[in-house]
């Protein structure tokens, strides 16, 4: 039955270009002159690709994460996510489209401790307008996929870090999205934990198809990926196949 239900969350496409950034660069004004962040960034994914993107602390990684993710504007460039110029929707309509086709894992869970494990779990579904039913049992199925369905009436303090992050991995899975980015995904976990929730991620992007970019300072991690994208002072400085 689980399988089952991947199969049809996750169906299995012929690859194709999913995500391309063209000419990307940022740049902030800043009282003492500009700060240029990226610089004229290029590079595509492919649908099930599992990417990383590895770099020195300020080399533009999560920056341009952000930006793949429409958390912030290109100063040039563009973005396209299935073929969708992102950036030339209004403000609005980036944050439906956001909602329905990214999920999105961060190193500290971001997770809302005051609700319980199942309705942080929900709330992309939520807020797309998804019939309640069908929100509480996708949920609770990702909840059983990611072993932690018995937490699901829990707070998530009272969760283990990995459990935690599980928790934000069914949540960015929720609405089935083209795209999941992960940005330190085990960066506040032991290395064991870590491991375990890395081996979680390729497993979903191998046998269900699901296209993962990853910020990682992790070399042994980016290693085990698809693709590693290497930046240098807002630069891409090269591309590995793996």
């Amino acid at each position: 039955m689980i399988i089952q239900y991947l199969q049809i969350m996750f169906p299995q496409n012929n690859n194709y270009t999913i995500l391309k950034a063209i000419n990307v660069s940022k740049v902030y004004q800043l009282p003492a002159g500009d700060s240029v962040v990226l610089k004229n960034i290029n590079f595509s994914v492919k649908r099930g690709e599992f990417v990383s993107i590895v770099g020195p602390s300020g080399s533009g990684k999560s920056t341009l994460l952000n930006i793949i993710g429409a958390l912030d504007r290109p100063s040039m460039g563009k973005i396209f996510l299935k073929n969708l110029d992102i950036f030339s929707l209004s403000d609005r309509k980036i944050a439906k489209m956001r909602n329905k086709m990214i999920g999105f894992i961060f190193q500290s869970y971001n997770l809302i401790n005051r609700t319980t494990v199942l309705s942080n779990v929900e709330i992309p579904a939520i807020i797309a307008g998804m019939d309640g039913h069908e929100v509480r049992e996708r949920a609770l199925r990702l909840l059983k996929i990611l072993g932690i369905k018995e937490k699901a009436s829990l707070k998530p303090l009272s969760l283990s870090g990995g459990q935690q992050q599980r928790v934000a991995i069914a949540r960015a899975l929720m609405n089935n999205p083209a795209i999941i980015l992960a940005d330190e995904p085990t960066g506040n976990l032991d290395t064991k934990t870590g491991a375990e929730v890395f081996r979680l991620l390729k497993m979903i992007s191998s046998k269900y198809n699901r296209t993962i970019v990853m910020v990682t300072h992790n070399p042994e991690l980016a290693k085990d990926t698809d693709k590693t994208i290497y930046v240098r002072d807002g630069r891409i400085e090269k591309e590995i196949i793996n």
